[in-house]
This record gives C-alpha cells, sequence and structure tokens, in this order.
C-alpha cells in the first residue's frame, strides 16, 4: 500500500466552492478540493504524496499515520 494511503483524510462539503475539501490531520496545511467526492479524494492522494516527498527532500520529520482506536462491539 501507498504511504499516502496510510494517512486518514477529512472530507466536507464546502457551499462557498460548491465542492468538496479534503484535509489530512496529520499533515499541517495539506488538502485538496474536488467537485465530487471521489475527485477531492484522489486529489488529497496527491497532495499527500507530494508533501511527504517536499518532507523528505527537506529533511524534515514525517508524523506516522494516526489509528482509530479499537472498539469492542457490544
Amino acid at each position: 500500500m501507498p504511504e499516502a494511503f496510510r494517512y486518514p483524510i477529512h472530507l466536507i462539503w464546502s457551499d462557498e466552492d460548491e465542492g468538496f475539501i479534503a484535509t489530512a490531520p496529520d499533515l499541517p496545511g495539506c488538502s485538496a478540493f474536488g467537485v465530487t467526492q471521489q475527485e477531492a479524494l484522489s486529489e488529497m492522494q496527491d497532495a499527500i504524496a507530494s508533501w511527504l516527498d517536499a518532507m523528505n527532500a527537506a529533511g524534515n520529520a514525517i508524523p506516522r499515520p494516526s489509528v482509530l482506536p479499537r472498539t469492542l462491539n457490544a
């Protein structure tokens, strides 16, 4: 699995932009836009990959992807 797919994505509808905005909470400033949910998610994967490449090139630390805590089914 590509590293970019390991990061959680937050996807919201924007009335102002008339489309979906995707952000990666673990990666400050990393976001993307799409007219559809699928477009926003696809653009977000590219944005995450570019963000990670830029951080690597600069020699900066890269945060680990956050994970959801496991829950027990009642």
